[in-house]
This record gives structure tokens, sequence and C-alpha cells, in this order.
């Protein structure tokens, strides 16, 4: 296969009459219908003038009109742009700026903030097999050059963090996307016949990756275009056979049974569940067990490399928090001499190889020789270590390191403590500038009206924690900023608690 859109295409020649995705509104369709679907979405955006090399930016939120324009895009070898519609209207301007699409596609049905983005652009609104979306031609658009090879075609641009500053787009080719589909299936052993439930949105390479495994086992999905705890809940119950989610959807589902008195899971369908997007912990990886009575499997990715890198393989009630082994393709090295590495205790920089990773960013050749080796190794920004069983366990972002007194100090390790803490739901660490050094600050979503105190806290991390990773400031809070994923947004805590840190 050289192009993404010949998935739908097989998995409709080969089970036309297959439920292929259950829409957040419970809308159904096969894998039959899905094609024309696609293929109406397909007609519509040429008419609308997009061309061969061409971007389609797609404000949304998770919905079957969504999926099916990412696969039109395909078809025009155009390369779809995901944006959550959640975005602000600067935050899309600077994606719509740098990505420079020849048309834009709202969702209208699925995001009320994507209609009230369409409603300001002026997008006039169409219809097909897929459902609704507002659409929109932008002129002056300048093509990319096309090529045969799927290894070297861009199938999808894919914004990683940091947007409010210089855009960055990861090029993700349909080889790359194709590969990580493959890996993920193959982690999952997924099978036609499966039911995912798709709350990860689309707009994040976790979530969109699982799409292409879907279409290659060709079983079937959920689509939530917001996580919902009582929907998934719900959904547990019916038909649910694999849950990908981050650990803070996990948690809040914990909660969300235990604040309910409802039972743990026994409906006996799950065979497959997981955590990705951000550090597992310990404590929920336990409670995860014995709630869904199955093992919890961890992994690791990156926009930059299509997500799959590594994953577990774990029996149920193994220990083991690491981000397992080496995915399917994929390779993983440690560069113990980059910045933040720890020789002594085996720590450095993760570097990925394989048919996953990225072409490079869009139009900014300078960073993409930043972050890929000349022998095209993606530098990760990671740090990680393996264990004497060849697994990998992540420390933290280089970034994210905290030099305190001249000590190493990583966030994750101090994360997993505060959140073993039977009060706290979540938790994200930060390094302040201070005199001559770096203090080290907690933020912690703490358990509906458990009343946990920062003192209690600070007494709690003082039997668990050398001196100087003990954090200056435990910040106790009812929710923290976090992505639609759930992950923290760490950039913002300071900024968000700036008051009460004083």
């Amino acid at each position: 296969m050289q192009r993404v859109h010949e998935l739908v295409a097989q998995a409709a020649a080969d089970k036309p009459e297959g439920l292929a995705f259950i829409n957040h509104d419970d809308r159904r369709i096969t894998w039959g219908d899905f094609q024309h679907a696609v293929e109406d979405a397909r007609d519509d955006l040429a008419r609308l003038g997009v061309g061969a090399g061409d971007r389609v930016v797609i404000v949304f939120e998770n919905a079957i009109e969504v999926v099916a324009f990412y696969f039109a895009a395909s078809h025009l070898d155009a390369a779809a742009v995901m944006v959550n519609g959640r975005m602000t209207r600067p935050e899309l301007d600077r994606i719509i700026a740098h990505s420079d699409p020849s048309a834009i596609v709202f969702s209208v049905d699925s995001s009320q903030s994507a209609k009230a983005h369409a409603l300001a652009f002026g997008a006039r609104v169409r219809s097909g097999a897929y459902g609704r979306v507002a659409m929109q031609e932008r002129a002056g658009s300048v093509a990319e050059p096309v090529f045969a090879s799927g290894a070297e075609q861009v199938a999808l641009l894919l914004y990683t963090s940091g947007t409010t500053g210089h855009p960055k787009a990861a090029m993700l080719t349909h080889a790359n996307m194709i590969a990580a589909g493959r890996a993920s299936a193959d982690v999952r052993g997924m099978r036609a016949g499966d039911m995912t439930y798709l709350a990860l949105p689309m707009s994040h390479i976790f979530g969109l990756v699982t799409v292409h495994a879907i279409c290659l086992a060709q079983g079937a999905a959920r689509l939530e275009a917001t996580f919902d705890v009582a929907r998934l809940y719900q959904a547990l119950q019916e038909d649910v056979t694999l849950l990908p989610a981050v650990p803070q959807m996990h948690a809040h589902l914990f909660y969300y049974a235990r604040a309910h008195n409802m039972p743990r899971y026994d409906r006996g369908l799950l065979r497959y569940v997981s955590s990705g997007g951000a550090p597992l912990d310990p404590v929920w990886k336990r409670e995860a067990e014995e709630f869904y009575g199955q093992p919890l499997q961890n992994g690791y990715g990156l926009t930059e490399s299509a997500a799959g890198i590594c994953a577990t393989r774990n029996a149920m009630g193994d220990p083991d928090t690491s981000v397992g082994e080496a995915m399917l393709g994929a390779t993983l090295q440690i560069d113990l001499e980059a910045p933040g590495a720890t020789p002594e205790q085996g720590i450095g920089e993760i570097l990925v190889g394989g048919p996953q990773v990225m072409k490079g960013y869009f139009r900014d050749p300078e960073q993409t020789a930043a972050t890929l080796t000349s022998e095209g190794l993606l530098r990760t920004g990671d740090l990680g270590r393996f264990d004497d069983q060849g697994r990998l366990h992540i420390a933290g972002r280089t970034k994210e390191l905290i030099i305190r007194s001249g000590f190493n100090v990583y966030p994750v390790e101090i994360e997993a403590v505060l959140t073993e803490h039977p009060d706290v739901i979540i938790a994200g660490v930060v390094g302040r500038a201070v005199a001559g050094n770096e203090e080290v600050l907690a933020f912690v979503k703490a358990a509906p009206e458990s009343g946990i105190t920062e003192a209690a806290l600070q007494a709690y991390v003082r039997e668990r924690l050398a001196p100087y990773k003990r954090p200056e400031r435990i910040i106790v809070a009812d929710d923290l900023p976090a992505a639609p994923t759930g992950k923290i947004l760490k950039a913002k805590l300071i900024e968000t608690f700036a008051e009460r840190l004083g």
C-alpha cells in the first residue's frame, strides 16, 4: 500500500457490511458506506480546488465526517492538517498561516468550538454521505512536491506542543502512518470484531494512529467527541473490547465508579487495556488491573515518531512500570553524552529509528536538522534508560530536567510519589529558576472532598524523597491545565497558579 486511503478501500472490499464506526451521537456506519463517505468528501474537496501537494486544515472534535475527510485528502495526494476545534482563534490563525492550506474544513455537528470557528470564517455548510461540515477555499496556497512513493509523500501535518510560540509541524508520510498502524494493531492483537473506545482526540497522534490500526484490523470504533467518564463506563458494559487511554482517563473512571458505588468491570468483553501519552503511576496500574481484570499495558511514542515506539506485553499483576520494548519496526538507542544525561545511572537521551520516524518539520529545515541525525534517527528530547531485560524506562524530558544544588532531579519520579497518595488524582512537577539555583514546584489535582492539604503532602514526601528532590511548594487544586488528551500542560502550571505561588 502506498497511500493511507487504501486501508479504507481494502476494509470496504473485504467487509462491506461490517461495522466501522459508531459516532458520538450513536450514528453507525459500515465499511462499505464509509468508503462512499470518503469518496463524497474527496469530491467536495476537489470541487473546492484541492489538488496534489496541497494541505487541507481540518478543525474538529472526533466524528465520522472527520475521519472521512482525513482519508479524502489522501485520495487527492493532499496532506491533512488535523487541528483540535477547541483552539483559540489566534492559535488557529498561526497554524493556517504556517501550513498554507488550499482549503479549511470545520466539523459543525460534533464540536461547538469548531462550529463557532466556521461561522467566524464564513465557511459554507456542505453535506454528503459523510454527514455535514463547513468548508472554505483559501487562495494563494503553494503546493508541495508530490512523490509516487508512500515513504516520501506526506499524508499528515501534525503540530506538536508549543503552538502558542513558533509553529512546528511534523511531516508524517503515508508509510509512517501505515507502519505505525501496523505496529499498534500488532501490539494490541487487534482483529475483526473488536470494538475500540476512542475518546483520544484524532488531533493527537495517539488517537489518529489508532484509527489506522482499526482500519488494518477491519474492526470498529466508538468515536467520542469529548471524554465523558459516564459514557465510557456505559460503553464498557455494552461492547468495548479495546481501551486505549491516557492515565488520567483511567483515574477518572475509577473515581467515578467509586463515587457511584458501581461494581468494578465484570462484563468480560475487554481483552486489552493500555495507557500512554503520560507517565504511568504504579498505583494507577495496580488499581486499573483490579478494576478491569486485565493487565494494563504501557507505551511510549511521540508525534514525530507517529506514536508507536515501544509498548509492554505484560502479564496480569506484573509490577513493571516501564514503557516496554521496541514495537514493530522501531529501534531504540540511548545517547549518554546528551544534555541532562546521567551516564553512571545509564540515563541518556532516547534516539529512535524505524519506518515510523517523520520526514521532518514542514518548511523548517533548521528544526529538522536539529531533531533528525544524519543517520535518520529521531532525537526525542526524552531521557531514559534500559533495565536488565531490555525494557525502556522514561526518566523525563531534557528540557524538564531540574538541576537543584548540582543534583539532577527528574520530575517523573516526584510525580510518581505524589500520585501514590490516595487523595491525589494526578500531579505535575516543574522547575523554577531562583537566585543561583532551581526550585522544585509540584501541582496536584486532589480527589473531590478529600480535604488534603499542602502540609500533609509535604509530610508525605519527606518520608519518600531525598531532600534535594522535595518540592519547595505543593499546590493543591481542584483541576490542572490539561490538553484534550488529559495530559498536564506543564508550561502553564506556574502561570495558572502564579498568585498562590507568590
